[in-house]
């Protein structure tokens, strides 16, 4: 541009010149001209000069400016730098500064925006999926990759039938396409098991042809309204035995029972008996309650493992001895002290003990034990009893379960539902270990702290 200008400049700076040397050349006077001639050409040096400089000036700022359009700071320090630019070109020059500052700033906010955008899909619990009009996946956050197992790479501008093979999904996605309206619809995933609730909604003015797809994971809701359920139906199945006994002996009394005292005294005691169930089926419930709920404050010391073992032991050998059976410790009395309720584990391991005197048969034996593994102190109540069925031994410490029903009708199933959450409640872990008719062995672990 500079060369293009330079010569624009000296034609039109040359042209009078030229005029004049042709006018005294057709007049006859070449002698004015030869006898001029240093003047001549001073004052064609001073033109060329002339042109050079004004050129320079003008197209240096414009060659500038065309180079560096994608570098605004560049273009800055040198319109500060320059201090002779004509006030076109600096009208020209700050015209442009302020369109690529603003353009700048326009750019920094959207990648801002989209920073923002990205940092919020990332953290959502809940999935995000978006398809375009050809039903290929747009975008698809964490959440939603790790519902269906995929990854957004491989996800990404593939058709959602590909990307998630589910034809609950499908289904929702036509049923959206037809109606134009956001759709709803719930469904399991497999192999993860997860419970989804999916709200499919098009997206006509932001996106036309786009659909969102929403899907929240309600997986542990699901599964607390199972428990909800089951635990309703099974405290209405504990109480119905009792409650039905005590309709009948109530209805045997009014029947003219009352007449013999003798049976009569009886039917008095079997009533006291079930009214005893019913009291403690209410108390064990409760106490579940409080310690699910964590309102049951752990008065803590520390205590010594033979010392819990020699505590619950006392309190259980009448009651073996009745069932005709022998109970025994073993414990070595060097192990460390540990930091928990005294009272709280002594009912965990009584509980323990009753439940093996209860499923030992006489003549057999049952041992509680301590020893140390690693950082933590383990205690075993072993027996010599009926054992567990392998099915039943995952699910010995749920609510109201009963392994067999038909010789455990006196317990309430609340027991190890009870112990499993003081374990919990004191950082460790109760587990169980049983062979069929040849015993079983409950244990649990508690931290050295």
């Amino acid at each position: 541009m500079r060369n293009s200008l330079f010569w624009r400049i000296l034609a039109v700076g040359l042209l009078p010149l030229l005029i004049l040397y042709f006018y005294f050349n057709a007049s006859g006077s070449v002698s004015f001209i030869h006898e001029h001639t240093p003047f001549i050409l001073l004052v064609v040096a001073i033109l060329v000069g002339a042109s050079y400089l004004i050129s320079r000036t003008y197209s240096q700022p414009i060659n500038h400016l065309s180079q560096h359009l994608d570098d605004p700071q560049d273009l800055t320090n040198f319109f500060f730098r320059t201090k002779l630019l004509p006030a076109e070109i600096q009208r020209l020059y700050k015209r442009v500064l302020d369109d690529l500052d603003l353009r700048h700033r326009e750019q920094e906010n959207t990648q801002s925006e989209k920073a923002i955008f990205s940092s919020i899909l990332s953290s959502m619990t809940d999935g995000i999926l978006v398809v375009d009009e050809n039903n290929d996946v747009t975008l698809i956050n964490q959440a939603a990759g790790s519902i269906f197992n995929v990854t957004k790479e491989s996800a990404l501008d593939h058709s959602l039938v590909e990307v998630i093979r589910h034809f609950k999904m499908n289904e929702l996605l036509e049923k959206t396409r037809e109606s134009g309206t956001p759709q709803i619809d719930s469904f399991e995933t497999t192999p993860e098991k997860y419970y989804i609730r999916c709200i499919a909604t098009p997206l006509k003015e932001q996106m036309p042809g786009s659909i969102l797809f929403l899907m929240q994971d309600l997986t542990r809701i699901r599964q607390l309204e199972i428990i909800r359920r089951d635990f309703v139906s099974n405290v209405s199945h504990e109480l119905r035995t009792p409650l039905t006994s005590l309709k009948l002996i109530t209805e045997t009394l009014q029947d003219g029972m009352l007449d013999d005292p003798q049976q009569a005294a009886k039917f008095l005691d079997r009533m006291s008996g079930e009214i005893d169930n019913l009291s403690q089926m209410v108390e064990e419930l409760l106490e579940l309650s409080r310690i699910e709920s964590g309102r049951v404050p752990l008065e803590k010391r520390w205590v010594k493992p033979q010392e819990l073992l020699g505590a619950a032991c006392e309190r259980m050998t009448l009651q073996a001895e009745r069932a005709g059976l022998t109970c025994s410790t073993n414990c070595p009395p060097d192990l460390p002290s540990i930091f928990v309720d005294k009272s709280r584990l002594e009912s965990v391991l009584v509980n323990l003990l009753h439940n093996a005197i209860k499923f030992t048969r006489p003549g057999g034996s049952i041992e509680l034990s301590a020893y140390q593994n690693l950082n933590t102190i383990v205690f075993s109540v072993k027996d010599t009893g009926i054992g567990i069925l392998p099915k039943d031994l995952a699910r010995v410490f749920e609510r109201f379960y009963k392994s067999d029903r038909s010789r455990s009708e006196r317990g309430t199933g609340l027991g190890l539902s009870i112990a499993r959450h003081l374990v919990e409640a004191h950082g460790g872990k109760i587990w169980a270990e049983s062979q069929v008719n040849q015993g079983s062995t409950f244990s649990f672990s508690i931290p050295i702290k």
